[in-house]
């Protein structure tokens, strides 16, 4: 095979990617300019769970003159990607979809579906319900001659890392039907490995949340149950690749 025909089907795969990409892209400008006008209600409903538990007569602070402006658009900015997921991840299966078997592709879309799901379900369960526990832990604490008054920028970036380490341990149960449909290991070596695993999670709890036992111990224990159910998944997504393996060899 000649440099040129080597060349083609990179070039082609490139230009792919590209148009891929370019589609994600462009179908998050289209959600921010539908949600910019709205900017300031979406913060407003992000910045509810603190603002509830604030004492009475203290407010949130912006300690920088553009931050009235910039944070909102920030944050419709991220939720405008995060609103658009399910479209990018479509645009990711289109793209390596030609590339795998029939079997793999009955795994992807499912564990693409579900990862989104599993990714919203970390957040929303940030906001309902550790948002509100850790708020009204630390609206409790006072100092004397502090005065509590939270800036918008700060509270942004602290929400946001909540969000992104609860989605992504959310994730639990697609990452473990991956190790095991791709043999990395197996059901029965995780399952021994329990007691390992639990003092892991609550490692990577105290790694990803604030230094607060509270907020540690509500992403310990749903990444304990969601493992639990990593592994009662995994087990059907593994004869599932056994059988088709079978089936290919028959073929």
């Amino acid at each position: 095979m000649s440099s040129v025909e080597q060349t083609q089907p990179l070039i082609s795969h490139l230009l792919e990617l590209r148009n891929r990409l370019l589609r994600a892209i462009l179908a998050v400008i289209v959600v921010f300019v539908g949600l910019v006008y709205f900017s300031n209600n979406i913060y407003e409903f992000v910045s509810k769970p603190l603002v509830d538990k604030l004492p009475a007569g203290a407010t949130m602070i912006a300690t920088d003159v553009a931050s009235p402006f910039f944070t909102p658009l920030k944050l419709t900015l991220i939720a405008s990607v995060f609103v658009a997921v399910p479209y990018i991840l479509y645009q990711v299966w289109a793209f390596v979809a030609p590339g795998l078997y029939k079997h793999e592709r009955r795994l992807v879309m499912p564990l693409m579906f579900s990862s989104s799901l599993l990714f919203y379900c970390g957040v929303a369960f940030a906001y309902y319900v550790v948002f509100p526990l850790v708020f009204g832990f630390f609206t409790t604490i006072s100092l004397g001659g502090v005065e509590f008054a939270t800036d918008i920028a700060s509270y942004l970036d602290f929400v946001l890392a909540l969000f992104l380490a609860f989605g992504i341990a959310f994730e639990v149960p697609v990452a473990i039907i991956l190790l095991c449909w791709t043999g990395a290991t197996d059901v029965e070596s995780l399952r021994a490995k329990r007691p390992y695993i639990v003092v892991g999670a609550f490692v990577v709890g105290m790694l990803l949340t604030p230094p607060d036992m509270i907020s540690q111990t509500l992403l310990a224990i749903p990444m304990c149950i969601l493992f639990e159910i990593g592994l009662f998944f995994a087990r059907f997504y593994t004869r599932d690749e056994e059988r088709d393996d079978e089936q290919q060899e028959q073929e």
